[in-house]
């Protein structure tokens, strides 16, 4: 496996993992989290979140 430049080995181990999403609730916003450590951005709406949560999921 051919190791990318600049990615440390827990980054290279966080970008092999399997992604699990979550939205998470601040104030009035929602956003979508993944376990490799991507955030996506606060919405209100949470099926915007979501959206984001599964366009991550299927792009990773």
């Amino acid at each position: 496996m051919a190791r990318q430049e600049g990615l440390g080995p827990a980054q290279e181990q966080r970008q092999h993992q399997e992604h699990r999403t979550t939205t998470v609730e601040q104030g009035r916003f929602c956003l979508a989290r993944c376990s490799c450590g991507w955030r996506g951005p606060a919405r209100r709406a949470r099926s915007l979140a979501r959206s984001d949560a599964e366009g991550h999921a299927r792009d990773a």
